[in-house]
C-alpha cells in the first residue's frame, strides 16, 4: 500500500491549499444568481460572507477591502505552490512506478495523483502578482457592477468588465500551455472538466433548435394553468417547518446539518457530516420557498453521500453533475403529479391550503412569458437564458463580440428566443453577478446539469417504479440509486460525459431533456 500512502501524503499536504478539497469549505454561493463557489481561498470566503449578509459596501470600502483580499490571495497563492508539493508529488509518481500491479485501490491511487499533479500545475504556471489582481479586481468589479445594476448603467460597468474578461484570458491563456484547446474550453475545464467548447456546441444547439419554435407553440395556448393555489397570506415558519419535513423525507440528513432562511438560497458543505442549506420565503408566496429547499436539499445530499475521506477524488466531480443532483429532485421529484399526491395533504394542513394535487401540480409548472430574469425563470424557458450568456461570453473570449456589444446583442436574442423586449440593462446583460467575479465558462453548467438530471430521470425509472414511489413518500430507493449511480464516484471518472457512459451506457444526451420538456408542457398546456 505504499503507493496508496504517497499519494494520501501529496493530497493531506494540498489539501490545506487547493480548491478541489472538500476539507476547506465548500458552498454553493447564491448571490441573486444562485452561483455556486468553492470557498477554499480567503478572499473568495470573505466575498461569500458580505455577500450572504447583505453587506453594503461603499467605494471606499471596496477599495480597502480589495487591498486585503489582494494580500490573502497572495499568502494563499504562496503556500500552495510551495516546492515541497511538487517533491511530494515526483516522489509518489516513483512509489507509483515501482508498485505492484495487483495492489489494492491501486486506480484510486492512481486518480489522486493525477488530480493533485493537475491542480499543482494550474497553480504553479500562475504568477503571485496574477492572483493578487484577481482578487483585487474581482472586489472593484463586484462593486462596480452592484452601482451599475441599480443605476441602470452598463456603460459605467463595461471598463471593469472588460478588465474581466482581458484577465480571465490571460489566465486561460497560462493554464492551457501547449494543450490544443481554445481559451473558452480552457475556462470551461475550471467548473466543467473534460467538457469542450465545440460538444458544449453541439448540445445547446439541439436543445435551442427544439425549444425555441415549442416555446412560441405554448405561448399561443389559450390553456393556461392557474397560480392562486400558490398565492395569499402565508406564515414564514410554517413553510421552513413544512420545506424542511419534506426535504427530510427525500432523505437530506438534518441531524448533520440545518435549514435557515436566507435572502438567496444556497448550500454550505463544511464536510460529509455537516452540510448545511437555505432557502428564501415570501408571505404572498410559498412555492419559491419549497422549490429552493428542495434545490438545495438536492445538492447537499450529494456531499452527504460522497465517500468521506476529505481527498479530491471523494469531492463533487463538476458543478453540472452538483446541478444535475439538485434539478434531479426539484423538478423530476419535486414538480412531478406523483410528489403533489404526496405532499399536498401535508402542504394544505401546514400552509392552509385548499387546493387539489391536480391544482397545485399545474400551478407550479406554469409559465411566465413575460419574465426577463434567469434565476425567476420557470424550467421550459430557462435553458434559452443560458444558452444565450453562453453564446456572449464565448463570443467575447473569441473576439468575435467586443464588451460594449453586448447589451444589443442580449436584447436582440431575447427577443429572439423568448419574444421578450428588454427595455432595461438591469433586467437584461446586468442582472447575473458571474462575469464580475471572473466566473467565465460557468452558466454552461446549469444546462447541463438540466440535461443529465433528466437523463439520469430516464434511467431511473427504468430500474425503479419512480412514480408509485414518489406517491407513497418512498424515496430511498431513489436516493440510494443516485448514490451508487453518481455520488460515491466522486472525481473517479475524468469527465461528465466518462461518468454518464460508465453509470448509464451513453454520454450526455439532449434528446431526454427535450423529449421530457416537451411531452411535460404539451399535456399541460393541451397541445398536440
Amino acid at each position: 500500500m505504499k503507493i496508496l500512502f504517497s499519494a494520501l501524503r501529496v493530497a493531506t499536504v494540498t489539501a490545506f491549499t487547493s480548491s478541489s478539497s472538500r476539507s476547506s469549505v465548500h458552498a454553493r454561493q447564491q448571490v441573486s444568481s444562485k452561483m455556486t463557489a468553492t470557498l477554499s481561498e480567503p478572499s473568495t470566503a470573505i466575498k461569500f460572507a458580505d455577500e450572504s449578509s447583505n453587506f453594503k459596501e461603499l467605494k471606499r470600502t471596496s477599495s480597502a477591502r480589495g487591498k486585503q483580499l489582494a494580500v490573502l490571495a497572495t499568502i494563499a497563492h504562496e503556500k500552495s505552490v510551495d516546492p515541497r508539493i511538487g517533491e511530494l508529488l515526483a516522489a509518489s509518481t516513483k512509489d507509483l512506478e515501482a508498485c505492484d500491479k495487483e495492489i489494492e485501490d491501486l486506480d484510486d491511487a492512481k486518480r489522486i495523483l493525477e488530480l493533485e499533479k493537475a491542480d499543482y500545475q494550474k497553480r504553479i504556471c500562475i504568477p503571485k502578482e496574477l492572483a493578487a489582481k484577481k482578487a483585487e479586481l474581482e472586489a472593484s468589479a463586484y462593486s462596480a457592477w452592484v452601482k451599475a445594476r441599480q443605476d441602470n448603467d452598463f456603460a459605467a460597468f463595461a471598463p471593469a468588465l472588460g478588465d474581466c474578461f482581458d484577465l480571465a484570458k490571460e489566465i486561460a491563456a497560462l493554464k492551457r500551455g501547449d494543450n490544443d484547446i481554445s481559451l473558452y474550453s480552457q475556462m470551461l475545464d475550471e467548473f466543467e472538466m473534460g467538457m469542450q467548447g465545440t460538444r458544449i456546441d453541439e448540445l445547446f444547439a439541439e436543445v435551442q433548435s427544439a425549444l425555441v419554435p415549442f416555446i412560441a407553440r405554448i405561448r399561443a395556448s389559450e390553456d393556461k394553468p392557474s397560480l392562486d393555489p400558490l398565492r395569499g397570506k402565508f406564515d414564514v415558519d410554517a413553510q421552513k417547518k413544512v420545506c424542511l419535513d419534506i426535504v427530510k423525507s427525500l432523505g437530506y440528513d438534518a441531524s448533520h446539518g440545518r435549514l435557515d432562511v436566507s435572502v438567496h438560497p444556497f448550500t454550505m458543505s463544511l464536510s460529509g457530516s455537516d452540510v448545511r442549506i437555505t432557502s428564501r420565503f415570501s408571505e404572498e408566496e410559498w412555492y419559491q420557498g419549497l422549490a429552493g429547499a428542495i434545490h438545495e436539499g438536492g445538492h447537499a445530499m450529494y456531499e452527504q453521500n460522497l465517500q468521506g475521506s476529505d481527498l479530491s477524488i471523494d469531492s463533487a466531480l463538476s458543478m453540472g453533475v452538483h446541478e444535475s443532483q439538485s434539478l434531479f429532485w426539484e423538478r423530476h421529484i419535486g414538480k412531478c403529479p406523483a410528489f403533489f399526491q404526496w405532499a399536498t395533504p401535508m402542504l394544505n394542513d401546514q400552509l392552509k391550503l385548499d387546493a387539489s394535487a391536480d391544482d397545485l401540480y399545474s400551478a407550479v409548472n406554469a409559465i411566465d412569458f413575460s419574465n426577463f430574469i434567469r434565476v425567476e425563470a420557470d424550467e421550459l424557458t430557462y435553458p434559452l437564458h443560458v444558452i444565450l450568456r453562453y453564446t456572449i461570453e464565448r463570443q467575447v473570449v473569441s473576439g468575435e463580440l467586443s464588451v460594449n456589444e453586448i447589451p444589443s446583442t442580449w436584447n436582440k436574442m431575447m427577443k429572439d428566443f423568448l419574444d421578450v423586449e428588454v427595455t432595461e440593462d438591469s433586467k437584461g446583460c446586468l442582472q447575473d453577478i458571474h462575469w464580475s467575479m471572473g466566473a467565465i465558462g460557468y452558466f454552461p453548467t446549469y444546462l447541463l446539469g438540466a440535461m443529465m438530471s433528466a437523463q439520469l430521470h430516464h434511467y431511473c425509472t427504468k430500474d425503479l417504479d419512480v412514480g408509485v414511489l414518489v406517491a407513497k413518500g418512498e424515496f430511498k430507493e431513489i436516493r440510494e440509486w443516485l448514490t451508487n449511480k453518481i455520488h460515491k464516484h466522486g472525481k473517479r471518472y475524468k469527465s461528465l460525459d466518462d461518468l454518464l457512459l460508465a453509470e448509464t451506457g451513453e454520454i450526455l444526451n439532449p434528446k431526454y431533456f427535450v423529449e421530457y420538456l416537451t411531452k411535460k408542457y404539451s399535456e399541460l398546456y393541451k397541445i398536440e
